[in-house]
């Protein structure tokens, strides 16, 4: 029991993993949403995203090249769903998780192909919207 407990602990313990959770707290988000709002690198949150899952927080789903991540529904770990409740009541009025719902907003305006080609720069107002050659199914 003490080792998965510690395995939630640690998930959580991280900011950008936080972050990562309470941007799901709204709705699922897909692997380039969650990066292009966090503004680091895509290797970067598919590690975030592995933590999470490994301790039985997020589940994903693939729909094509996309990979989709929400909050777990089904128990997976004993202790997530009291993590996620704490969570859940906790933070709103955090300055960097004010910002992180503006710029999701921003996101979520942008055509998915776009936002996962073109990342952060679809979000500048002269953005040319581009053929999609990459996207985020390389994530765990």
């Amino acid at each position: 029991m003490l080792e998965t407990f510690e395995t939630v602990a640690r998930a959580v313990a991280d900011p950008s993993r936080v972050r990562i959770l309470k941007l799901l707290e709204g709705s699922e988000l897909c692997v380039c949403q969650i990066t292009t709002v966090l503004g680091l690198a895509p290797a970067t949150v598919s590690k975030h995203l592995a933590a999470l899952k490994a301790a039985g927080l997020l589940q994903q789903r693939r729909d094509g090249k996309w990979v989709y991540y929400r909050l777990a529904e089904r128990e997976l770990n004993a202790y997530a769903p009291r993590f996620l409740a704490l969570l859940a009541t906790s933070l709103d009025g955090d300055p960097t998780m004010a910002e992180d719902r503006r710029m999701l907003a921003k996101v979520n305006a942008v055509p998915l192909s776009i936002l996962c080609d073109q990342g952060r720069a679809a979000l500048s107002p002269d953005a040319q919207a581009g053929e999609t050659t990459t996207c985020c199914g390389g994530a765990p």
